[in-house]
């Protein structure tokens, strides 16, 4: 009687266990700086249930917004810590381990929004991302328009001129003090998440993102003018760890592929639209939105594109044929 006890259980074993791998669910990390209450969140926050669904339940993501796993240094060097398997970053941070892929962070280095789309639609972009993931052996995956960043402060900012001396906070990656290198600002690198203090106690005199972050970011609240100087066209990265995508099998790789840019586009769309809409909003808020006239701006910055001492690391040859990419409409 043991005996067949004993056989029963051992044949059963084999089935129970494929039973429970099959069932298994493997848990993911993904991190970033952003608010809740931006589209970046929401949209990762959709990609978790998508993959979740169409994977049939056995990748289950979950996401840590606002810097609560590190900021954007940290968490980038999660991906190889594995502390993180997932993280949206701007180009910039990327940048520090892969330079040309931060191209697009030049200041002016895009027309309009339009040159942007043509881009983010690009042979150059998708080399630029293969670049950096054997560079790093972590997947990027999508790109997502992040927004033109424009400067405030409690002062109206017209013309160059009006920023030099100006203790302006930057993102703690190096390729911004090339904007503030154009226009004679000091640049006072700050985490994100420190901003808001730093600005209401005076540390820093002003700072820059797109308008739906100074909204999300209540940046407004402390500063009494939004001067829309557009001087970077910013865009985060959707990257993947090396270590998570080899546990991928391909067509979980595919389905990640494919959820991760529908959220880009959908994230892309949104704040695209938002910031359509923030000047006047703002202005509602009783904020003074400045107009100025970007040509002089971007007179300042244009020479800095290709010089390494003010941050540029990528080869002419793809300058220029971002430049030459037609504008795309929509």
């Amino acid at each position: 009687m043991l005996r067949r006890i004993l056989v029963g259980a051992a044949l059963a074993a084999p089935a129970l266990l494929a039973a429970t791998r099959a069932g298994a669910q493997t848990r993911l990390r993904w991190a970033h700086v952003y608010e809740t209450n931006e589209p970046y969140h929401a949209q990762a926050l959709w990609a978790a249930e998508q993959i979740r669904e169409r994977t049939g339940g056995r990748w289950a993501v979950e996401v840590f917004p606002a810097s609560a796993l590190g900021n954007e240094p940290t968490i980038n060097q999660g991906l190889a810590l594995g502390t993180v398997d997932m993280i949206y970053t701007g180009v910039a941070f990327a940048g520090s381990t892969f330079k040309p892929v931060s191209i697009g962070t030049a200041p002016y280095m895009f027309r309009d929004y339009d040159h942007f789309s043509a881009y983010r639609n690009s042979d150059l972009l998708r080399e630029l991302m293969a670049g950096y993931t054997r560079q790093t052996n972590h997947n990027a995956l999508a790109l997502t328009y992040y927004g033109e960043r424009h400067v405030t402060a409690n002062k109206p900012i017209a013309r160059p001129e009006d920023m030099r001396g100006m203790k302006l906070r930057v993102p703690q990656a190096p390729l911004f003090l090339m904007f503030t290198r154009s226009v004679g600002a000091n640049a006072t690198p700050i985490a994100f998440a420190e901003v808001y203090l730093a600005l209401q106690q005076g540390t820093v005199d002003g700072q820059e993102n797109p308008l739906p972050t100074i909204q999300a970011k209540k940046f407004h609240e402390v500063q009494s003018h939004v001067s829309l100087t557009g001087h970077i066209t910013e865009s985060l990265l959707t990257i993947v760890s090396g270590g998570t995508w080899r546990r991928l099998n391909d067509a979980d790789k595919n389905t990640f592929q494919q959820v991760l840019r529908e959220a880009s586009d959908r994230a892309s769309a949104e704040i695209r639209r938002q910031e359509l809409e923030l000047p006047a909003w703002f202005e509602s808020q009783g904020k003074t939105v400045v107009r100025p006239d970007r040509a002089a701006f971007r007179a300042a910055a244009l020479p800095l594109h290709n010089d390494a001492q003010a941050g540029a690391g990528w080869p002419r040859e793809q300058y220029d044929r971002l430049q030459a990419i037609a504008s795309r409409q929509g």
